[in-house]
């Protein structure tokens, strides 16, 4: 007897944080740690900038196709930012999950809470907070990509973002980038064996028993 017939639905796992909590730096290293996961691809109507790749940075398409995928219902998640849509097509997604693949989302509360109502069940989520507001100041200062008025910006807007934490299913604290890494594969790692995501389980345990 062996377990070949179990195998394991994919989960989607959404990383949140305000800017400069860390959130991106925590995806690049699981990205790179866990090669069953593999980032979402979002869909926009904005032109591409130099050295994107339409499929690998983003999908563009036009506007037009945009809307009507929309009113199909076709996306997880999507919203309108300044003149241009973006969102998480719902098919390569399904088709990731189904396979057994890992996809991960780096996406803020808003989205977070379209997925979770698309797509409950496969939704594995995770919130990142900064250790202190002076801690988030420094390392906004420390990228040295963003003027004073847009990091004042970003500063006044995470006060809001932090306090969507509690619909969040974990929340990290990232004092030490590492243990935070390796709290997030952790989550990950546990929930690949929840029950739930063991397809055939049932029959396997069955021919256990006998049954």
């Amino acid at each position: 007897m062996n377990d070949a017939a179990i195998h394991r639905r994919g989960l989607m796992l959404v990383l949140s944080s305000p800017s400069g909590a860390g959130k991106s730096t925590i995806s690049k290293a699981l990205l790179q740690a866990e090669p069953q996961l593999a980032m979402s691809v979002s869909a926009t109507t904005r032109t591409p900038r130099p050295g994107e790749v339409d499929g690998k940075d983003y999908h563009f398409i036009a506007l037009e196709r945009m809307k009507g995928m929309i009113d199909q219902g076709e996306f997880l998640e999507h919203a309108k930012v300044f003149d241009n849509y973006y969102g998480t097509p719902r098919a390569p997604v399904e088709a990731a999950l189904a396979s057994g693949k890992d996809v991960l989302f780096d996406i803020d509360w808003q989205g977070t809470q379209q997925v979770a109502a698309n797509a409950r069940p496969d939704l594995v989520t995770v919130f990142v907070l900064p250790p202190s507001v002076e801690e988030l100041e420094r390392r906004l200062r420390g990228r040295a990509q963003d003027p004073e008025e847009v990091i004042q910006k970003r500063m006044s807007k995470a006060a809001d973002e932090m306090s969507h934490w509690p619909e969040y299913d974990y929340v990290i604290v990232n004092r030490d980038l590492d243990v935070s890494i390796a709290s997030v594969r952790s989550i990950l790692h546990a929930e690949r064996l929840k029950r739930v995501r063991q397809v055939g389980m049932a029959d396997f345990v069955n021919k256990l028993r006998g049954a």
